[in-house]
């Protein structure tokens, strides 16, 4: 007797994975395939093949019948990177490769829109890429048909149909938090700006969807290609953020995805729009449409992995066991570390004006306090204490923050989420699974609008508790040690703005 469950997709930068799950969303089975970027670009530009996605979608189901064979797929969701740019012409087809969020060729478009419209429109927006097109490849601008994204590019592929989570449309263009569809007004201004010689962008855009409406059915020429049966419902595609937030159970009001890795992401849903442009602050929507706003660092934890293993090659040469010797050591530190503070920007920070490289280091070193423990958790706080800074901007709104959720590399050590609630006082939920990924955030959409094809009238968030993990791990702020951290903080402070300005 064949299995029913639910098909979840992500299509992600370095390749495209799967999960299958039964009826109750555990993971039964899982494959993946692979693409590369486009070769011979010049610095800065990321493109890639939107038809390698689909193959590397027909090669992940065929891992995953290695697993599982027998499936009776009930319905299919999808995530993709967001803000990614795919131009298709007349033929349905894409007139050229798509650039991905991580391009970097729009900077300009970028600030220039932010200027008119009066909202944060970030690099990576898919509508500061289409500007880019219009006044550096006119030909391709010409010939255009309709402008989608990786998620929603696969989307097409199975069902035919132009359409699109909300979530990822509002990685392509602002969302009117009162009509929840592309705001008109600022279609309006972005049109003037780009000219007659392009159609008007609304006619160009998909059509936006919330989660479990109706985003079309597998079709026949797909079908075949999966192995399926044709006329699966399909959910609305979503980028990989609300997807992770959706897998991470998050759907209510000050409720904080926080993923600690390379990058930082904090993804907070909101209660209502945000209001103006801040440095810190992007913005989108998870699956429903409410309003999230993220907080970025682009310097994570690879400064404090970098001084984790200096002092495994100065131990003993193998620095593949120094986090194993080094990490209980820093969660047994002292709020201050022994006076000892620490600035991360290996990379550049777009929010604080530094730029690359220019300042990384350790400060108040002296005989006593130069430990491996403190300054560790020193390279750590400074990280954790530039989210807090970011996530303030959040606080001058007024905006609620209840509750982070961690994942990413920092849940490698649990006992580090005690210290992230002491410095935001704020509890820190760790999930069993900690991570489960994009795709299975794009099974819980397809478990969803499921349910909705049955009649149920269960709101998301809702539907989202319903999948509540009992077995994940709570850490509630401690008064004491928060003070210490909040003293620590204001001397960090001092030192970052002496240092960067």
């Amino acid at each position: 007797m064949a299995t029913c469950g639910f098909l979840g997709i992500d299509g992600g930068t370095q390749g495209l994975s799967v999960v299958f799950t039964d009826e109750n969303m555990r993971v039964l089975a899982t494959g993946d395939g692979g693409y590369e970027m486009t070769s011979g670009l010049g610095d800065g530009c990321y493109e890639q093949q939107p038809c390698d996605w689909e193959q590397a979608l027909v090669d992940a189901m065929v891992d995953l019948r290695s697993e599982v064979d027998d499936i009776e797929v009930l319905s299919i969701g999808i995530s993709g990177q967001m803000h990614g740019e795919v131009l298709v012409g007349e033929d349905d087809q894409p007139l050229k490769a798509a650039r991905l969020w991580c391009d970097a060729r729009n900077e300009d478009e970028s600030q220039e829109l932010t200027g008119l419209l009066g909202v944060k429109m970030p690099k990576r927006i898919t509508a500061a890429r289409w500007l880019w097109t219009i006044r550096n490849q006119a030909d391709v601008a010409a010939q255009i048909k309709h402008i989608t994204t990786p998620g929603g590019w696969l989307a097409f592929c199975l069902t035919g149909q132009w359409n699109l989570g909300i979530g990822d449309c509002a990685g392509m263009f602002p969302i009117d938090q009162q009509t929840l569809s592309y705001d008109e007004a600022l279609l309006a201004k972005f049109d003037q700006l780009a000219g007659a010689s392009v159609p008007a962008l609304a006619t160009l855009l998909p059509s936006v969807r919330r989660a479990g409406e109706d985003a079309g059915a597998l079709t026949e020429a797909m079908a075949a290609k999966l192995g399926l049966p044709a006329g699966i419902p399909v959910a609305p595609a979503e980028g990989d953020q609300p997807a992770a937030l959706a897998g991470s159970l998050i759907g209510e009001s000050g409720m904080v995805s926080v993923s600690f890795g390379t990058s930082v992401c904090a993804n907070s849903v909101g209660d209502r729009a945000f209001l103006g442009v801040s440095d810190w602050v992007d913005h989108f929507c998870d699956p429903d449409g409410k309003p999230i706003n993220m907080v970025f660092l682009r310097n994570g934890t690879t400064y404090m992995n970098t001084v984790v293993e200096m002092f495994g090659q100065m131990i003993d040469g193998d620095r593949s066991d120094a986090f194993g010797e080094i990490m209980p050591q820093v969660v047994e530190a002292d709020a201050d570390c022994g006076g000892v503070l620490a600035l991360p920007f290996i990379d550049d920070e777009p929010a604080l004006g530094v730029s690359s490289g220019s300042q990384a280091g350790l400060f108040g070193l002296n005989a006593t306090n130069a430990t491996p423990a403190n300054m560790v958790k020193a390279a750590m706080l400074a990280t954790m204490f530039n989210l807090k800074l970011g996530s303030e901007t959040l606080d001058e709104q007024g905006y609620p923050r209840n509750e982070l959720v961690l994942s990413g590399g920092l849940t490698k050590t649990p006992e580090l989420g005690q210290v992230l609630a002491d410095v935001f006082g704020t509890t820190v939920k760790l999930l069993s699974g900690a991570d489960e990924g994009c795709a299975w955030g794009a099974a819980l959409m397809a478990k969803y609008r499921s349910l909705k094809i049955d009649g149920s009238d269960l709101a998301w968030a809702d539907y989202l508790g319903q999948q509540a993990d009992d077995h994940s791990t709570r850490f509630e702020p401690d008064a004491i040690r928060s003070q210490q951290y909040a003293a620590v903080y204001q001397n960090y402070l001092a030192l970052m703005r002496k240092q960067v300005g």
